[in-house]
């Protein structure tokens, strides 16, 4: 992308969020410019598609909804504006065609990141927006934004500027929050879509990285139904990563092996008589549950009771004991940032007028499968249009 020397638009932070707050700027004709501490854009971005860039889902919209819990009526707007249709339409726009899977999850069919950043990109070039990399924002000073860069310290003072840092998880990644410190006070960060911690015995080597499927969690009033991976650090998978703000509070987590059974009919089937097979068999064959579930219903609750009562009650609710959530910068989203009161609805700063925030960086929060990405997206725009319409009505 072409350098500019000014700019009625300054965006700080190249993820998805500040990328589409530039596109909806540049495409009214308004000279933009985006900047990012990294040496690369998207880092963030290129990794949550490392396993397949999970773009958005195909849902009823109030469910939808309904995964950003307390921040929803804050974000309805932004997601009726720019929701799940809409990825899925700009995705397409930009050349990249986009499959759901039989949960709804929807994915571009190269299940990537990188080729659609790189049409991302091409797009923006093309409205002429300008792109500097190494420039670490560090504040304002005299109203001006200062920014450390390998040519040295500069200043700049747009008409506009939009806000999207990231949160403060995977900081090798560039989200660091260290933008905390020029825009507190904030909602305290904290780990969303994080892992736990558990220490195993050796009698779930065997196991450890390998998927359990056709689970339930519950903690607190919330039930989640997804997988999870046990690994030589404790528990990941999004299963329990739907489960983040009742850990976090250290509400208590249990594990329902046979969620489609109920506790009387996992009773029933256990009080067949097993004759002379061991338990393990007789889990297996009563109720199919496999070696892994065995294992960990072993491992959780040995020694198991042996009437059938109270085996069926066990596995219906294994208390699944931890030490915590993971670190917050292993996390792969955040709880905390921006407060919605700082905000208008336009997303502009109160104490601030010009300035906008968008993505992470606000205060939400919302499981895996396509709830992050939207909302960034969302939100992006929401800032950008914002931003436009300023431009507009001021333009003298």
């Amino acid at each position: 992308m072409s350098e500019r020397q000014d700019s009625d638009a300054l965006i700080i932070g190249a993820g998805p969020a500040g990328l589409m707050a530039a596109a909806q700027i540049a495409q009214q004709g308004y000279r933009v410019c985006v900047v990012d501490r990294m040496p690369s854009v998207g880092r963030k971005f290129l990794m949550a598609g490392k396993s397949g860039l999970n773009l958005t889902k195909r849902e009823d919209p109030s469910k939808f909804l309904a995964a950003y819990r307390e921040a929803a009526h804050h974000l309805e707007p932004m997601l009726a504006a720019f929701g799940p249709a809409e990825v899925e339409a700009w995705a397409v726009h930009l050349g990249q065609r986009v499959f759901a899977g039989s949960t709804g999850r929807v994915f571009p069919e190269t299940m990537k990141a990188s080729p659609l950043l790189r049409a991302m990109l091409a797009d923006l070039d093309k409205w002429g927006v300008a792109l500097r990399t190494r420039w670490r924002w560090t504040g304002w000073k005299d109203g001006a934004l200062c920014f450390e860069t390998s040519d040295g310290v500069r200043t700049l003072s747009p008409r506009v500027t939009v806000l999207a840092l990231g949160g403060a998880s995977w900081a090798r990644l560039g989200s660091d929050g260290a933008w905390a410190d020029w825009l507190a006070p904030i909602a305290p960060f904290a780990p969303a879509n994080m892992g736990v911690r558990r220490v195993w015995s050796t009698h779930m080597d065997p196991f450890l990285g390998a998927p359990l499927k056709g689970i339930a969690l519950r903690s607190g009033d919330q039930v989640s139904r997804g997988e999870i991976v046990l690994s030589e650090r404790g528990i990941e998978g999004g299963g329990i990563y739907a489960l983040s703000p009742e850990i976090r509070s250290g509400q208590s987590l249990s594990l329902d092996l046979k969620p489609d059974l109920s506790n009387a009919e996992v009773e029933r089937r256990l009080a067949r008589s097993r004759g002379k097979a061991s338990l393990a068999t007789h889990l297996r064959k009563s109720l199919g549950l496999s070696k892994m579930a065995i294992a960990l219903a072993q491992e959780l609750a040995r020694p198991l009771p042996s009437d059938p009562a109270g085996l069926a009650a066990t596995l219906k609710a294994l208390p699944l004991d931890h030490d915590g959530p993971r670190p917050l910068d292993e996390a792969i989203s955040v709880a905390g940032g921006l407060p919605w009161h700082a905000l208008d609805a336009n997303l502009m700063l109160r104490d601030r007028p010009g300035t906008y925030a968008c993505g992470e960086m606000l205060d939400w929060e919302a499981p895996t499968g396509g709830y992050l990405l939207t909302a960034c997206l969302a939100t992006g725009v929401w800032a950008g249009r914002a931003a436009a319409r300023r431009l507009a009505a001021n333009t003298t």
